[in-house]
Formats: structure tokens, sequence, C-alpha cells
């Protein structure tokens, strides 16, 4: 094709037809420019197409992963209303008199309420996105304000996780550990212990104490509050869910 053209030109040229050359020229010029065109076109057709593909192979593992965290979640909410539960049970019978402590599953009671739960959500795909940029290739503007409002939701569930281990780990645990039996409440943990502890302790002395009552008060304000962003975290997983829909 190459060699067709150059003889033309030759020809024209050969022939002193220099007027005839400078319109041939122009429009091989033109033809070389459309060519130009429409491979341009069709590198821009391709790049669409990997683009479309992968935005659907993100939304796809959005999808699957925030299913995986529904189901985590869904534990966590019903381990955070035992808890909550247990953590009211301990505030209605502080100061009871002792014949009805003894009624009470103290040491059960202990174990469950101030077993907290702590979600950790798979986030493998939407970190990815943010960290590489790529973020905006998910077109779902709705799908990435969810996104982003999963983000600060996340922090601030993180925050206030800190402040309530902070009470669990520097306060709760160190006082129990003056006042109660370990051994006792862990027979309802997986160390399953089948006999109580031959220390003889009285117990039940911590339902007269204001610290152990001020210190079960504000384990359960914390605890309330992260079951509170526990249901948030609820409601914003079913709307990426659905918002990541695919056939």
């Amino acid at each position: 094709m190459l060699k067709f053209f150059r003889k033309i030109r030759q020809n024209l040229l050969a022939e002193n037809r220099f007027s005839k050359y400078l319109l041939y020229a122009i429009g091989e010029i033109i033809l070389v420019v459309i060519g130009i065109l429409i491979a341009l076109q069709i590198n821009n057709w391709n790049l669409e197409r990997i683009q479309v593909n992968e935005e659907q192979t993100i939304i796809k593992n959005i999808h699957a992963e925030f299913l995986q965290n529904k189901t985590i979640l869904k534990r966590r909410i019903e381990e955070a209303e035992v808890c909550e539960a247990g953590l009211k049970q301990l505030m209605n019978i502080m100061g009871k008199d002792e014949e009805y402590l003894k009624k009470q599953n103290i040491d059960s009671l202990l174990y469950y309420a101030f077993d907290s739960p702590i979600f950790r959500p798979s986030e493998n795909t939407i970190s990815g996105l943010i960290q590489s940029g790529r973020l905006d290739l998910l077109q779902n503007k709705e799908l990435v304000n969810l996104i982003y409002n999963w983000g600060r939701t996340m922090k601030a569930l993180t925050d206030r996780t800190t402040r309530f281990t902070a009470i669990s780990d520097n306060e709760i645990f160190p006082y129990l550990s003056k006042k109660y039996s370990w051994k006792d409440i862990d027979a309802y943990s997986p160390l399953n212990w089948k006999e109580k502890s031959n220390l003889k302790v009285d117990k039940l002395q911590i339902f007269k104490d204001i610290e152990f009552e001020n210190l079960t008060d504000g384990f359960l304000y914390w605890m309330t509050l992260n079951k509170d962003v526990f249901i948030e975290l609820d409601l914003l997983i079913d709307k990426i869910l659905l918002e990541t829909q695919y056939d």
C-alpha cells in the first residue's frame, strides 16, 4: 500500500503536476490523521472496557466483603446485648442483701457482663481502593459516599472501643483481681474450671462497694454507646449491599 501511494506521488511530480500533487499530499495527511483518530478511539474503547470490568470486579469484592462483615456484626450485636443485659442486672443487684445475692449466679453474670465484644471488620477492598487512589473508578457516587461514611463511623467506634477497653484493663480487671476470684468467673470461660477457688474471699462484698458500682456504671455507659455504633454500622452495611447488588 505504501509503495502504491509512493508511485502516485512520483508520477505526479514527474508530470510536473504540482497542484494535484499538493492536493494529493493534503488528502494523504487527512487519511493519516483519520487513521490516528480511529486508533485513538479504539484505544479509548479498550481502556473504557478495562475500567468497566475492573469496576465490576471491585463492586463484587465490596459486596462479598460486606456480606461477611454483616454476618460478623450480627454476632457482635447479639454479644453486646448480652453484655448490656448483664451489666444492667449487676447494677440492679447492687446493695442487695446477702441472701438475695446468693441466689444469683454472680460468677456467670460477671463473666458475660464484662466480656465486651469488639468488631474488627474486613476492609481489604476499600482500604486498597483508598490507598491506591482508585476510588474514582467507582461511578456510583452514593456508594463512594457510603464508603467514606463507613470509614468515619469505624473511626468513632475505634475511639470508643479504646476508651472502654482502658476501663476494663486498667480499672475493672485490677479491681476484681483484688476483690473476687477469677477462677470462679473463668468457670464460664474456655478454661471451664470444674471446681471453685479454694481460697477464702468474701466475693459478695463488691456489691456493697460504691467503687464497683461506679466502675460498672461507667463500663455500661461506653458499652451502650458501642452497641449504638454497631447498629449504625449495620444500617450502613445494608445500604452498601444495596448499592453493590449485581446480577
